[in-house]
């Protein structure tokens, strides 16, 4: 049986939240733990008996269930010290990667996000204050434990991000009857199905005339020449920028990894250097003035100015009377493909596969609330706001909320288990390198 492989530490936020429904967690701890001894060494760094106590208490408040008998007990106290004797094997080679970096103000930034996550679950500060003293002592103490469970999560992910990247870490396919394990051992802990449905879609944007479009450019390089003569760009971003959201922000976008924006802001940010200036960048969503702030292995923080054309009626006209001609184009047999490589919006998904109604946008809900059978559907007006999209719409397959099946989550099963077994072979060929001795 592979067991995944999941790049979450100790869990002290979640520990800590659990503490609501647990009050004597810390009591239990304090009682198993007279004693404290070394369980396994990796490299020069002991694990501690206390660590696999406090690992195992945080599991049961995720839902495991200890067996009641001694040796299945034993069994799982293995393989949860299995899981920290990889996790530890991980953070000690991201600490000899010269090329990762942490820096005390991302670890202090997740701590607080932590902290305040928690800091939800209770009706006052004293509460909060009182549950977290049950398990840790004191809230220093506690933050301490969390700023270096933050610190090996980071250093593990950027570690396998970086091997990813350098094609050291690629997926392994797993066997059907690794995949049918995973499945039995896993699917009583699964939620029910909810109700899904699949879909086939043509997105046509309203675009900009000429004229528009020269105006928004003639705005932005005016706005990028005031920017190098030291305007600053807060102050123009909350003024000028289309993006109402960033605008807000000063035109804060925060930080982003590749694959999260369309093709040439990406381009353009990822090419920048801290604090530099790109030149205008033009998308489908308009004339883009990006500044990196901060550049870390395989992300960036960056901000942005954002000069979105106007969209005329007569263009939202032009773009409706397109989707219609589509929609009458499918009705009547023509090829779907043929269609959307002439008309799709290519930053909208033409397929979407077995997708919660319950996560789709409010129009497409609607849409299925009003009609639940198959087959093409009445044309969708996607936004209403300065650039309505029209989406035609065929849906293929619809099911309502029932128990998951296997075939509902293999294709899940393969990607987690492919993703995992690559994983291993990694911790393989480290563990070949590093003392390990288990004591348990």
């Amino acid at each position: 049986m592979i067991a995944p492989l999941r790049l979450r530490g100790l869990g002290l936020l979640a520990w800590a939240a659990a503490f609501a429904a647990a009050t004597p967690v810390g009591a239990q701890r304090t009682a198993r733990l007279p004693v404290d001894r070394i369980v396994a060494v990796v490299g020069i760094r002991p694990i501690l008996a206390s660590q696999l106590e406090e690992r195992l208490v945080f599991k049961q408040s995720q839902g495991l269930q200890l067996p009641t008998d001694s040796a299945g007990r034993e069994a799982v106290k293995r393989e949860v010290l299995r899981q920290m004797v990889d996790e530890e094997l991980l953070v000690q080679q991201a600490e000899r990667d010269t090329a990762i970096k942490v820096t005390d103000q991302e670890v202090q930034d997740a701590v607080e996000r932590s902290v305040q996550e928690v800091r939800s679950h209770y009706p006052s500060e004293q509460e909060f204050q009182n549950q977290v003293r049950l398990g840790f002592g004191t809230v220093e103490t506690w933050r301490r434990l969390l700023a270096e469970n933050q610190r090996r999560q980071i250093l593990q992910q950027r570690l396998l991000e970086g091997l990813q990247q350098k094609g050291k870490l690629k997926p392994i396919a797993p066997s059907d009857a690794q995949m049918r394990e995973y499945w039995e051992a896993n699917k009583g802990q699964l939620p029910k199905r909810p109700a899904v449905v699949s879909f086939r879609q043509i997105v046509i944007t309203s675009q900009p005339d000429s004229a528009a479009r020269a105006r928004a450019l003639q705005l932005a390089d005016s706005l990028l020449a005031e920017l190098r003569r030291s305007a600053d760009f807060a102050s123009v971003a909350r003024r000028f920028s289309s993006d109402s959201v960033s605008a807000a922000q000063g035109g804060e976008l925060g930080w982003f990894r590749r694959g999260q924006m369309v093709k040439g802001f990406e381009e353009a940010a990822f090419s920048l250097r801290p604090g530099e200036l790109s030149p205008v960048v033009e998308t489908a969503f308009g004339f883009h003035i990006i500044q990196v702030e901060r550049v870390q292995p395989a992300e960036i923080q960056a901000r942005q100015i954002l000069i979105a054309p106007v969209i005329s009626v007569a263009q939202v006209e032009r773009a409706r009377h397109s989707a219609d001609s589509v929609h009458h184009a499918l009705a009547a047999g023509a090829a779907f493909d043929a269609l959307a490589r002439r008309y799709a919006d290519e930053n909208e998904p033409k397929l979407a596969e077995t997708v919660p109604i319950a996560q789709l946008p409010a129009p497409y809900q609607h849409l299925l609330a009003a009609d639940s059978a198959t087959g093409l559907k009445p044309l969708l007006q996607l936004e209403t706001g300065p650039r309505p999209k029209f989406a035609v719409v065929e849906i293929t397959k619809r099911l309502p909320e029932g128990d998951l099946a296997f075939d509902d989550v293999k294709d899940r099963i393969r990607a987690n288990l492919s993703q995992d077994l690559a994983v291993q072979h990694y911790l393989d060929l480290v563990r070949r390198q590093t003392y390990v001795d288990i004591r348990f």
